[in-house]
């Protein structure tokens, strides 16, 4: 079934549209006992309990196909008299009328379905006119075919949480009386299948509230049919695969199992582009998975293990490449890559930073040796009782001349020129 099929089987659902001829319960305890059971035209329920059980139908085909929902084929050998798809095949003939065959088909679902609890096993009928329909999905005023079909819900039945409550015999707020509580389906089946807007009698849907523990006990001794793992199951089987080959306490396995995911959702997206809708799903096939590995550099030889341990686990049930891609994988894949674009910008930078000190270094070099030339010239001038700076022509006119008994250094001055000592301007 697809999902349009799915819907308009849902879309009945609803207090104007159902026509559920009759529902019938089995209450089972912890046990394994049958506490009750009962039946009755569904129409007659009342109101707050119509609402309660539509509610229930609708669990009993929610989800997600290949993952909550999981379309499973019956063998030949159950298709026979005495076989377990032929009880549902007289369970339907019979509008779920006849009380013994009823009782027999609870003990087979006590017998085969795995729960340590309490739980309901309900029972739905009912008969959809398939009305014909154009190319544009127009209904036309005639019916195709008369679908008839059963719904089975299995559901939890657990205690109330406990509270405070007012007790009104004794009007007081006391501690609250904890009853039975029916909670939504945890497993379900619809049959038969509604394929190609058309009885198929040879499938049934299946509905599993746990996607990472169905009740597979339940699919192959209840129903009869072969166990189909779900997405969930499938992309943990694949990545435990892929672990236990590359070592699961190597710290490099999580970062090649994200390549590999994001390698096999860039596959996904080509085959989406070049294939229209109606083609066949893309397969987790040995080429898909060596292309996979070969793309995230994973050496030949454990190549070739993780491919034999694939072979061993799904043998000729393939599973979708999109139903062992993970979501949240790609996520942190994207995360991690944008993290690594930023650390190579980081390193970019540093390099960058790292030549400028480099030059920064050099100048303040050169300006520490500037500095110690000013220094040194400062510090030898110190040394000298007089210090003379005169223009290179007047240099060669200067004499050294005793007066008055004393050494005496004689600087002829023109009328027009002018000396400064010791930062003061004077005449001569």
């Amino acid at each position: 079934m697809n999902k349009k099929e799915v819907l308009e089987i849902k879309r009945r659902f609803k207090k104007e549209d159902a026509t559920f001829t009759r529902l019938c319960g089995c209450y089972v305890d912890c046990n394994r006992n049958k506490v009750c059971t009962w039946g009755g035209k569904f129409l007659n329920l009342e109101d707050e309990e119509f609402y309660k059980y539509l509610e229930i139908a609708n669990k009993a085909l929610s989800g997600t196909l290949g993952n909550n929902l999981l379309e499973l084929h019956f063998p030949t050998e159950e298709e026979a008299v005495g076989g377990r798809q032929q009880i549902l095949m007289a369970l339907r003939d019979t509008k779920l009328e006849d009380e013994t065959l009823l009782d027999r088909y609870y003990d087979l679902v006590i017998d085969t379905y795995d729960h340590a609890g309490n739980y309901l096993i309900l029972l739905f009928h009912d008969v959809y006119d398939v009305m014909t329909r154009t190319k544009d999905n127009d209904n036309l005023d005639e019916s195709e075919e008369a679908y008839e079909y059963l719904i089975c819900a299995i559901c939890p039945v657990d205690l109330s949480k406990p509270g405070l409550g007012y007790r009104e015999d004794e009007k007081r707020i006391g501690s609250r009386i904890r009853d039975w509580v029916v909670g939504a389906p945890d497993t379900a089946f619809l049959f038969p299948a509604f394929n190609d807007r058309s009885t198929d009698i040879h499938s049934t849907l299946f509905y599993t509230k746990n996607t990472k523990e169905p009740h597979s006990e339940f699919m192959a001794n209840g129903l009869g049919c072969g166990i189909e793992r779900t997405a969930t199951e499938q992309k943990m089987a694949f990545h435990s695969i892929v672990r236990n080959v590359l070592g699961a306490e190597d710290e490099d396995t999580e970062d090649i199992l994200l390549d590999i995911q994001q390698s096999l959702s860039d596959m996904v997206e080509e085959y989406t582009e070049t294939h229209d809708e109606d083609a066949d799903p893309f397969l987790l096939d040995k080429d898909t998975v060596a292309k996979a590995l070969v793309d995230s550099n994973i050496p030949e030889d454990k190549v070739s293990r993780i491919e034999k341990s694939m072979d061993e686990a799904f043998g000729d049930k393939l599973p979708e490449v999109e139903h062992v891609i993970d979501s949240k994988a790609l996520v942190a894949n994207e995360i991690r890559a944008e993290k690594m674009a930023l650390e190579e910008q980081v390193g970019d930078l540093t390099v960058q930073l790292s030549a400028k000190d480099e030059e920064l270094k050099e100048r303040t070099t050169q300006l520490i040796e500037k500095q110690e030339v000013i220094d040194n010239y400062i510090a030898e001038t110190k040394t000298y009782d007089v210090v003379l700076r005169v223009k290179p022509e007047k240099a060669s006119q200067i004499t050294s001349q005793i007066i008055n008994g004393e050494k005496c250094l004689v600087i002829p001055m023109a009328e027009n020129e002018h000396a400064t000592i010791n930062g003061v301007n004077t005449t001569v």
